[in-house]
């Protein structure tokens, strides 16, 4: 079975487009949630942008994962704001 990434290549070129920087598992079985560290290559510039987080859904299904669901925390802002809440709420 092949492992789940975000890393992406252009067909064309065969550069990468979309690089994983880190993957970490949330949980595992038939159902799992990946969260991935990962930059996107800016296509005017060629440089790789900040970081951003991808938190995706998995099922297995006759031994293939199917991707069910996704989200993507576009900015260290977002991210920022998302850890607050979090704490917030875990506190009380």
């Amino acid at each position: 079975m092949d492992e789940p990434t975000v890393e992406m290549t252009d067909e064309e070129s065969g550069e990468v487009v979309v690089k994983e920087l880190a993957k970490e598992y949330l949980t595992k079985g038939a159902w799992q949630t990946i969260m991935f560290l990962y930059q996107e290559r800016d296509a005017k510039t060629g440089e790789f942008g900040e970081p951003k987080v991808s938190i995706r859904r998995y099922q297995k299904t006759g031994g293939v994962l199917k991707q069910r669901s996704k989200f993507n925390v576009s900015s260290k802002a977002q991210a920022e704001a998302m850890i607050a809440i979090f704490k917030k709420w875990y506190e009380l």
